[in-house]
């Protein structure tokens, strides 16, 4: 019996169609290896395209009033609602989360659809008294324009959603290149858009390589803003490209987030948190806990609660909802883990469970990886400063609370961190001594809400956040206007 695999075509200008040379690619399901479709490989003829649609939609676009802006968003978010079931499942199927993760990455993208609408009646400037009679001054919000929007697969409808709903409202026009492994969540995605009642052009999508659409974005004269989310790597060469013609850039990259468990922490919820944060989405989030700071009074006892419960993590296709931890999103990053637990290994550090792919016990096929644990890491080891995104967990035991923060904060990243004590001063010293753009006290790494500021420092990120109202600030310039009712000329700063 023949399965007829679909081809997926690009959304431009409001019309779906192939790629201008016609190439294609195949998409395929990590846990299984089933391809799932073919999607347009795509060149900067369908780039150009797609800028050129969307400039000219961003003419219209941005005068359409801001509260019917939003009410497109809050039908998308009821779209969103009502296909959340058939997006989970279509993005277990592409980067092998388990379906309640992917359900909750929907939700993510609903409820940044519902914040973002309301946003269509703010979009928050403000006024300031001025220093002469007679006269106002005010600072407003403008769109900026074209916005590329590049997004990862390990959050396929959130991501996007995080930039592409605020500059929606705030009047921007956009072309989205998702990730080559989950082409068919952003594809879904724009549909649901176009359901809602967008205007043709107002949302491009193109599918293909980073290294042709891609850079075809990044050097694009007529695009404004690079919205990006991926490797520190690739972020880095993003900026230095950009630089170029000055476009605005908006990087989220890589973390190398730790979990702190001082002597007084609560041992049964931190053994919670750490596994959610260290094996959910089998590790690939840029918010993972890859390091476990213990204090040596309670190192041993912690690993005897924690080894029993990452042993039973049941591994599997994330469409079984009895499985814990899914697949790899392919094989190229199954031997980038596989190789970094051989580096822990040279480095001294102790394998103490997992260590290796996972065969057998109905895995008979896809890019499974045992959880993985090391302990006796070192802080200054690659695999304690280095981004593995895989489920691989580095326990570093130190003695004090002050030696904790110096460690936590000597990597070249700076998202997410947390800590578990029952003491409120030290939970007051590490919201002021960590230097991490989000901090959990008593919770895991992992876990953030779209009404706040989302982002980190040092290598994760140049300064600018998503979601929350921080969100629209990469997608928006300020304008301020003055106006001056006195009937004369009146110089301000100058004595008269």
């Amino acid at each position: 019996m023949t399965t007829t695999v679909q081809t997926f075509q690009n959304f431009i200008g409001g019309k779906w169609q192939a790629a201008r040379e016609g190439r294609t690619f195949a998409n395929y399901n990590p846990a299984t290896g089933e391809v799932l479709g073919h999607f347009p490989l795509s060149s900067t003829a369908d780039v150009d395209a797609a800028v050129a649609a969307a400039r000219q939609a961003f003419e219209h676009w941005r005068l359409v009033p801001a509260p019917k802006r939003g009410e497109i968003l809050f039908r998308v978010g009821e779209l969103l609602s009502r296909h959340k079931e058939e997006l989970a499942r279509i993005m277990t199927r592409e980067m092998g989360k388990v379906l309640k993760e992917t359900r909750g990455d929907v939700q993510e993208g609903i409820d940044m659809a519902y914040y973002m609408a309301g946003e269509g009646r703010r979009l928050f400037g403000y006024t300031v008294p001025v220093e002469l009679p007679n006269k106002s001054g005010m600072a407003l919000r403008d769109p900026v324009g074209v916005v590329a929007c590049i997004t990862p697969w390990n959050f396929p409808i959130a991501i996007p959603t995080w930039k592409m709903f605020p500059a929606l409202v705030a009047g921007n026009a956009i072309v989205l290149k998702p990730a080559s492994d989950t082409p068919q969540s952003a594809l879904r995605l724009v549909e649901i858009l176009q359901e809602a009642g967008l205007p043709e052009g107002v949302v491009n999508l193109v599918c293909g390589s980073g290294h042709e659409v891609g850079e075809a974005l990044i050097h694009h004269p007529d695009v404004a803003v690079i919205s990006f989310t991926g490797s520190t790597e690739s972020g880095r060469h993003v900026a230095v490209e950009a630089a170029q013609s000055l476009k605005r850039v908006s990087l989220e990259m890589g973390g190398k987030n730790a979990v702190i468990v001082l002597d007084d922490a609560d041992l049964d919820l931190a053994v919670e948190g750490v596994l959610w944060s260290a094996y959910g989405t089998t590790g690939q989030r840029c918010t993972a806990c890859s390091r476990l700071i213990v204090q040596r009074g309670v190192h041993d006892h912690l690993l005897e609660k924690l080894l029993p419960r990452i042993e039973q993590l049941r591994l599997g296709d994330g469409l079984d909802e009895q499985v814990d931890v899914g697949p790899v999103i392919n094989a190229s990053q199954l031997e980038k883990i596989h190789a970094y637990v051989e580096i822990g290994q040279g480095e001294g550090a102790t394998l103490v469970t997992g260590g290796a792919c996972a065969e057998g016990e109905g895995l008979t096929s896809g890019n499974f990886y045992r959880p993985t644990l090391f302990k006796d890491v070192r802080p200054e080891m690659r695999i304690a400063q280095e981004e593995i995104f895989g489920p691989v967990l580095s326990v570093i035991a130190v003695d004090t609370f002050d030696e904790a923060i110096a460690v936590n904060n000597q990597t070249p990243f700076g998202l997410s961190s947390a800590i578990y004590t029952q003491n409120i001063n030290n939970a007051q010293r590490a919201m002021r001594d960590l230097t991490t753009g989000i901090l959990y006290i008593n919770s895991g790494t992992t876990g953030a809400e779209i009404q706040l500021p989302f982002g980190g420092t040092r290598g994760t990120g140049n300064g600018h956040r998503e979601a929350g109202i921080a969100g629209l600030d990469v997608f928006t310039e300020w304008k301020v206007v003055y106006t001056d009712y006195s009937g004369k000329l009146q110089k301000a700063q100058i004595d008269s």
